[in-house]
């Protein structure tokens, strides 16, 4: 295998390597996928994203954490793709296929872009969950003392990957680098979880942090964001439009009631281009 150029983008901080297949191949491993994303000795980044052909969309995209997993959805990293979409195409619209379903993408303002993420899933054995539950909204699950649990009662979500989301006054309730991990791996998730805690600070705004499943504390999570999306209109904890303020900066979101597809919109980045050397894929 020859050099490899590849391109490295962020949104709102949630960073990326992406390498483009479509022309040449490019053989992505776990192994390399933890080698690139090492911020000391390899490019650094939260996700390593390779382009592939599709036959149904613009483009297929494909995600590996830093941990070396591949994942079916990152919705920062669908803006991304759809920014170098419009350029190629010279359009205002594309398309992507990820393992986490079909999406479409449009400009929505300089720097800006909107992803349509599609129909939440809120039935336990979509999630999935281990056991089911009648009622996703809240399940029993909680950290802390049985007779006063620090947090409790978290809400479910699939939103192309699984979410869970416990609704809080205050951030620092728990350390989320230290519980992440035990709630990401619980018994309940048998594909895991992506943890958030959420604060609704009014009708139209939320504040979130998030424990990346296989990639852990994150600036930024579009998944999470739409998850708490559905998760918190279902609950009337705000309306269908809401921003939800991450580390990384905010997301424009929308559950949208014609179709119960969710509209994702933020800001992307492009840091710059590089090129992997051929003895580092010997």
């Amino acid at each position: 295998m020859g050099a490899i150029p590849f391109r490295k983008m962020n949104g709102l901080g949630n960073d990326f390597v992406v390498f483009d297949g479509r022309e040449s191949p490019v053989a992505m491993t776990a192994e390399w996928a933890r080698a690139i994303a090492d911020r000391t000795t390899g490019i650094g980044c939260d996700q390593v994203i390779l382009l592939e052909p599709s036959t149904r969309a613009d483009v297929t995209m494909r995600i590996w954490n830093n941990g070396g997993g591949e994942v079916e959805s990152c919705g920062n990293a669908s803006r991304c793709i759809a920014d170098l979409l419009f350029a190629e195409k010279n359009s205002s619209t594309a398309t992507i296929d990820t393992r986490g379903g079909f999406l479409a993408a449009m400009k929505a303002g300089e720097g800006l872009v909107t992803v349509d993420m599609g129909a939440p899933r809120f039935a336990w054995q979509d999630i999935p969950l281990s056991e089911p539950f009648a009622d996703t909204r809240h399940i029993e699950l909680s950290v802390g003392p049985i007779e006063a649990p620090l947090i409790h009662s978290p809400s479910v979500v699939n939103v192309g990957n699984p979410h869970c989301i416990f609704w809080v006054k205050d951030l620092e309730v728990v350390d989320l680098a230290k519980t992440g991990p035990m709630l990401e791996h619980h018994l309940l998730f048998p594909e895991g979880a992506n943890i958030s805690l959420a604060r609704v600070d009014g009708p139209e705004h939320v504040t979130v942090k998030v424990w990346e499943r296989a990639a852990g504390l994150t600036r930024a999570c579009g998944t999470a964001a739409c998850a708490v999306t559905a998760a918190g209109a279902r609950l009337r904890k705000f309306g269908r439009r809401v921003t939800v303020a991450l580390p990384g900066g905010p997301l424009f979101m929308e559950w949208r009631a014609s179709d119960d597809h969710i509209l994702m919109t933020g800001a992307v980045a492009h840091e710059f281009d590089g090129v992997l050397p051929p003895e580092l894929w010997r």
